[in-house]
């Protein structure tokens, strides 16, 4: 608004100059006239947008699987899902999406691998190398 009244106040001097040298120039005038007319206009259509932007922040979305996200969640709270998109944490299955602390998945019934499972099938291996390293007859094998 600042910028408005600074080119009302500019128009206005302008005005009253060439009303005490009479000698007004009305194409001057009519363009110092636009430039303020169209400074409302694009004043006009930010406002609009901003209210947009305010009112869409204020209505909360829905996930794909029905739950409410309220604005600026990344993450559905009910699923896991990132906001329109796949999600993150899925059946190996069927790709259902399933909670971090799921053991099994509610759309197919099988059980969810988690990390800790993952992990422990490495170390399993390397317990039977060590079992056969253990056993062997030759205890400088060792």
């Amino acid at each position: 608004m600042k910028a408005r009244e600074e080119r009302i106040r500019h128009l206005g001097g302008l005005t009253l100059e060439m009303y005490r040298r009479s000698s007004f120039r009305d194409q001057l005038l009519i363009e110092h006239c636009r430039e303020i007319v169209d400074l409302e206009d694009r004043l006009r259509e930010l406002d609009s947008m901003l209210d947009a932007v305010a009112n869409a922040r204020r209505a909360p979305t829905t996930c794909e699987c029905g739950a409410p996200v309220p604005w600026g969640s990344h993450f559905c709270a009910n699923c896991g899902r990132p906001v329109g998109a796949e999600p993150v944490v899925a059946c190996e299955n069927c790709g259902h999406p399933l909670s971090a602390d799921a053991t099994f998945c509610a759309h197919c019934g099988r059980p969810v691998e988690t990390s800790d499972e993952v992990e422990a099938e490495p170390g399993a291996d390397e317990q039977a190398v060590d079992e056969t390293i253990m056993h062997s007859a030759d205890p400088w094998e060792r």
